[in-house]
Protein backbone atom coordinates (compact mmCIF):
# COMPACT_ATOMS: atom_id res chain seq x y z
CA UNK A 1 0.00 0.00 0.00
CA UNK A 2 1.24 3.08 -1.17
CA UNK A 3 2.20 6.05 1.57
CA UNK A 4 -0.37 8.51 0.19
CA UNK A 5 -3.07 5.94 0.22
CA UNK A 6 -2.01 5.28 3.71
CA UNK A 7 -1.80 9.09 4.81
CA UNK A 8 -6.13 9.27 3.23
CA UNK A 9 -6.83 6.46 5.10
CA UNK A 10 -5.77 8.31 8.55
CA UNK A 11 -7.02 11.61 7.78
CA UNK A 12 -10.39 9.98 6.59
CA UNK A 13 -10.03 7.78 10.60
CA UNK A 14 -9.54 11.55 11.99
CA UNK A 15 -12.39 12.83 10.62
CA UNK A 16 -14.49 10.27 11.23
CA UNK A 17 -13.78 10.52 14.67
CA UNK A 18 -14.42 14.77 14.62
CA UNK A 19 -17.36 13.86 13.00
CA UNK A 20 -18.33 12.26 16.08
CA UNK A 21 -17.14 14.59 18.63
CA UNK A 22 -18.99 16.85 16.98
CA UNK A 23 -22.33 15.57 17.03
CA UNK A 24 -22.15 15.31 20.61
CA UNK A 25 -21.18 18.66 20.99
CA UNK A 26 -23.49 20.24 18.44
CA UNK A 27 -26.32 17.60 17.99
CA UNK A 28 -27.25 15.94 14.35
CA UNK A 29 -27.08 16.60 10.82
CA UNK A 30 -29.12 15.34 7.87
CA UNK A 31 -29.52 15.76 4.40
CA UNK A 32 -31.94 18.79 2.61
CA UNK A 33 -35.68 18.57 3.17
CA UNK A 34 -37.88 20.89 1.16
CA UNK A 35 -39.26 24.19 3.44
CA UNK A 36 -42.47 24.33 4.31
CA UNK A 37 -45.01 26.82 2.11
CA UNK A 38 -45.00 30.18 3.28
CA UNK A 39 -48.00 31.20 5.52
CA UNK A 40 -50.14 33.56 3.91
CA UNK A 41 -49.31 37.51 5.29
CA UNK A 42 -45.97 35.72 6.48
CA UNK A 43 -45.28 34.34 9.42
CA UNK A 44 -43.12 36.68 10.71
CA UNK A 45 -45.34 39.76 10.11
CA UNK A 46 -47.63 37.78 11.72
CA UNK A 47 -45.99 37.46 14.53
CA UNK A 48 -44.62 41.25 14.68
CA UNK A 49 -47.91 42.84 14.44
CA UNK A 50 -49.75 41.28 17.56
CA UNK A 51 -50.41 43.27 20.04
CA UNK A 52 -48.42 42.42 23.41
CA UNK A 53 -50.46 41.00 25.62
CA UNK A 54 -51.45 42.31 28.98
CA UNK A 55 -50.98 40.30 31.82
CA UNK A 56 -53.77 40.77 34.63
CA UNK A 57 -53.28 39.22 37.63
CA UNK A 58 -55.01 35.67 38.06
CA UNK A 59 -55.39 35.63 34.72
CA UNK A 60 -53.62 33.68 31.76
CA UNK A 61 -50.26 34.97 30.44
CA UNK A 62 -50.25 34.06 26.69
CA UNK A 63 -46.83 34.60 26.78
CA UNK A 64 -46.40 32.06 28.55
CA UNK A 65 -49.08 29.49 27.28
CA UNK A 66 -48.27 29.82 23.42
CA UNK A 67 -45.30 28.53 24.50
CA UNK A 68 -46.01 25.69 27.03
CA UNK A 69 -49.01 24.28 28.32
CA UNK A 70 -50.61 26.07 30.88
CA UNK A 71 -50.06 24.84 34.84
CA UNK A 72 -47.36 23.17 33.63
CA UNK A 73 -43.80 22.94 36.00
CA UNK A 74 -42.42 24.84 33.12
CA UNK A 75 -45.16 27.57 33.10
CA UNK A 76 -44.67 28.15 36.73
CA UNK A 77 -41.11 28.59 36.52
CA UNK A 78 -41.52 31.14 33.38
CA UNK A 79 -44.52 32.91 35.88
CA UNK A 80 -41.82 33.02 38.46
CA UNK A 81 -38.80 34.59 36.26
CA UNK A 82 -41.43 37.64 35.18
CA UNK A 83 -42.13 38.04 39.00
CA UNK A 84 -38.51 38.78 39.45
CA UNK A 85 -38.31 40.26 36.46
CA UNK A 86 -41.63 41.70 35.05
CA UNK A 87 -39.75 43.27 31.73
CA UNK A 88 -38.74 39.54 30.50
CA UNK A 89 -40.85 37.81 28.27
CA UNK A 90 -40.47 34.12 26.32
CA UNK A 91 -41.09 35.90 23.20
CA UNK A 92 -38.36 38.68 23.33
CA UNK A 93 -35.76 35.30 24.43
CA UNK A 94 -36.94 33.25 21.50
CA UNK A 95 -36.19 35.92 19.34
CA UNK A 96 -32.77 36.91 20.99
CA UNK A 97 -31.89 32.94 21.30
CA UNK A 98 -32.53 32.65 17.22
CA UNK A 99 -29.20 35.30 16.61
CA UNK A 100 -27.44 33.40 19.62
CA UNK A 101 -27.92 30.29 18.13
CA UNK A 102 -26.01 31.56 14.40
CA UNK A 103 -23.56 33.87 16.24
CA UNK A 104 -22.42 30.72 18.34
CA UNK A 105 -23.08 28.15 16.03
CA UNK A 106 -20.73 29.79 13.14
CA UNK A 107 -18.37 31.15 15.48
CA UNK A 108 -17.37 27.26 16.71
CA UNK A 109 -17.37 26.05 12.58
CA UNK A 110 -14.96 29.13 12.18
CA UNK A 111 -12.92 28.32 14.98
CA UNK A 112 -13.32 31.73 16.76
CA UNK A 113 -15.19 30.43 20.27
CA UNK A 114 -13.20 33.26 21.81
CA UNK A 115 -15.48 35.92 20.54
CA UNK A 116 -18.58 34.32 22.08
CA UNK A 117 -16.87 33.73 25.30
CA UNK A 118 -18.95 35.90 27.33
CA UNK A 119 -22.24 33.67 25.87
CA UNK A 120 -20.45 30.52 26.92
CA UNK A 121 -20.25 29.16 30.20
CA UNK A 122 -17.00 27.62 31.57
CA UNK A 123 -17.69 23.63 30.74
CA UNK A 124 -18.96 25.12 27.80
CA UNK A 125 -16.42 27.00 26.36
CA UNK A 126 -13.83 24.79 27.24
CA UNK A 127 -15.57 21.75 25.24
CA UNK A 128 -15.73 24.01 22.44
CA UNK A 129 -12.09 25.07 22.62
CA UNK A 130 -10.91 21.29 23.00
CA UNK A 131 -12.63 19.87 19.71
CA UNK A 132 -11.34 23.09 17.31
CA UNK A 133 -7.71 22.52 19.33
CA UNK A 134 -7.85 19.11 18.17
CA UNK A 135 -9.03 20.26 14.56
CA UNK A 136 -6.13 22.44 14.33
CA UNK A 137 -3.55 19.50 15.79
CA UNK A 138 -4.61 17.91 12.59
CA UNK A 139 -4.64 20.30 9.97
CA UNK A 140 -8.49 20.14 9.46
CA UNK A 141 -10.55 22.83 8.55
CA UNK A 142 -14.39 23.59 8.22
CA UNK A 143 -15.73 25.74 6.05
CA UNK A 144 -19.34 26.01 7.11
CA UNK A 145 -22.02 28.77 5.82
CA UNK A 146 -25.35 29.67 7.63
CA UNK A 147 -28.42 29.83 5.90
CA UNK A 148 -30.94 30.12 8.22
CA UNK A 149 -33.05 28.85 11.01
CA UNK A 150 -35.91 26.74 10.31
CA UNK A 151 -37.12 26.23 13.85
CA UNK A 152 -36.71 27.58 17.46
CA UNK A 153 -39.21 26.17 19.73
CA UNK A 154 -39.21 26.05 24.18
CA UNK A 155 -39.19 22.99 25.48
CA UNK A 156 -38.70 23.26 29.02
CA UNK A 157 -38.36 26.03 31.68
CA UNK A 158 -36.98 25.91 35.56
CA UNK A 159 -36.44 28.27 37.68
CA UNK A 160 -34.81 27.93 41.74
CA UNK A 161 -36.58 30.00 43.81
CA UNK A 162 -33.29 30.59 46.17
CA UNK A 163 -30.64 31.10 43.68
CA UNK A 164 -33.00 33.09 41.42
CA UNK A 165 -31.28 31.10 38.69
CA UNK A 166 -33.05 30.53 35.72
CA UNK A 167 -33.07 28.02 32.41
CA UNK A 168 -34.40 27.05 29.71
CA UNK A 169 -33.88 24.69 27.15
CA UNK A 170 -34.43 25.18 23.64
CA UNK A 171 -34.88 22.67 20.30
CA UNK A 172 -33.12 24.73 16.82
CA UNK A 173 -33.32 23.40 13.82
CA UNK A 174 -31.12 25.04 11.32
CA UNK A 175 -29.86 24.74 7.97
CA UNK A 176 -25.80 25.57 6.58
CA UNK A 177 -23.36 24.14 4.19
CA UNK A 178 -20.64 22.34 5.61
CA UNK A 179 -17.55 20.61 4.18
CA UNK A 180 -13.72 19.34 5.99
CA UNK A 181 -10.95 19.64 4.33
CA UNK A 182 -7.68 18.60 4.96
CA UNK A 183 -4.07 20.56 4.92
CA UNK A 184 -3.88 19.74 1.46
CA UNK A 185 -7.05 21.81 0.78
CA UNK A 186 -9.10 18.26 -0.05
CA UNK A 187 -12.56 17.51 0.63
CA UNK A 188 -12.87 14.81 3.24
CA UNK A 189 -16.64 15.13 4.42
CA UNK A 190 -19.38 16.60 3.59
CA UNK A 191 -20.01 18.81 0.16
CA UNK A 192 -20.63 22.60 -0.64
CA UNK A 193 -23.32 22.62 -2.39
CA UNK A 194 -25.76 20.43 -0.33
CA UNK A 195 -27.90 22.17 2.37
CA UNK A 196 -27.99 20.36 6.13
CA UNK A 197 -30.61 20.54 8.75
CA UNK A 198 -28.60 21.18 11.81
CA UNK A 199 -30.92 19.64 14.70
CA UNK A 200 -29.45 20.81 18.14
CA UNK A 201 -31.15 21.27 21.95
CA UNK A 202 -29.09 24.06 23.75
CA UNK A 203 -29.97 25.14 27.64
CA UNK A 204 -29.57 28.82 28.52
CA UNK A 205 -29.23 30.43 32.12
CA UNK A 206 -29.18 33.21 33.73
CA UNK A 207 -30.14 34.79 37.34
CA UNK A 208 -33.13 36.56 37.18
CA UNK A 209 -32.63 40.07 38.21
CA UNK A 210 -29.41 39.92 38.03
CA UNK A 211 -27.28 43.19 36.32
CA UNK A 212 -25.93 41.19 33.90
CA UNK A 213 -28.76 40.60 30.81
CA UNK A 214 -26.35 38.13 29.07
CA UNK A 215 -28.27 34.35 29.28
CA UNK A 216 -25.04 31.88 28.79
CA UNK A 217 -25.38 28.50 27.03
CA UNK A 218 -24.36 25.90 29.84
CA UNK A 219 -25.52 22.73 28.13
CA UNK A 220 -25.35 21.61 24.19
CA UNK A 221 -27.22 18.08 23.26
CA UNK A 222 -29.52 16.78 20.55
Amino acid sequence: MSSEMIQLLVLAGIAVFLILRLKNVLGTREGFEKPPLPMPGGADKGNSSRKPFEVIEGGIDLDITDHVEDGSDAAKALASMKTIEPSFTVRDFIEGARGAYEMILMAFENGEVEDIKPFLSPEVYETFAEVITLREKEGLIVEANFVGVREVSLLDAEFDDETKEAELKIRFVGELTSVVRDSAGDIVEGNPNEIKKQKDIWTFARVMGADDPNWKLVATGE
